[in-house]
Formats: C-alpha cells, structure tokens, sequence
C-alpha cells in the first residue's frame, strides 16, 4: 500500500515537467528493453523531457504503480497525464499520435 506522502511526491513529479518517464536506469544508460524502447523512441522524436530512475528509489517505483494503477514500468506521463507503457508507446509512436502530444 501506498502511503500518501508518496503519492503526493510522484504528483508533484508528474506535473513539474511537460513529458516525464519513469523507467529502470537512465536514458543513458537503461537497465531494462522496455524503458530502453521508450527512451529511444523519445530521442528520435527529440523529445526533451524529465526521466526517473525507480531502480534507486522503492517507494516511486511501488508508488507509481498505484498512481497510475499500471502495473509496469516504464511510464510515460506528457501534461500531468499518464500515457502508458512501453506497447502503447510504441504503438502511438508508430501511428504518429505520440508525436503529436509531445509537440503541441
């Protein structure tokens, strides 16, 4: 279970940046395929955006979990919103939808 100073802290980390990914590992360097896909597809599209490492902190990556009430990980949040993982990231990326939340 969630405690609310966890929620109230990912709330705060969605809505601080336009477009943020909660991934395994870091852009640079990501420790899973899936958050790999999603932040290569963001790179490609020259996405700038705000990336969190749930690897080192336990609390957002259960939390993130609940907030969104997905069960895995990566995220993509763009305008406070949760977008979705790595399928329908990918799935968006190819018809040409993610481009155009991320641009407006």
């Amino acid at each position: 279970m969630t405690d609310t100073a966890t929620f109230d802290r990912i709330d705060t980390i969605v809505k601080k940046d336009p477009v943020v990914l909660f991934m395994k590992g870091t852009p640079t360097f990501p420790q899973c395929g899936f958050s790999s896909t999603v932040a290569q597809v963001l790179a490609h599209l020259q996405v700038q955006y705000e990336s969190y490492n749930v690897l080192e902190d336990a609390e957002i990556r259960e939390g993130v979990k609940a907030y969104s009430d997905w069960p895995t990980i990566p995220q993509l949040y763009v305008g406070g919103e949760f977008v979705g993982g790595c399928d329908i990231i990918r799935e968006m990326f190819e018809s040409g939808e993610l481009q155009k939340m991320v641009t407006q």
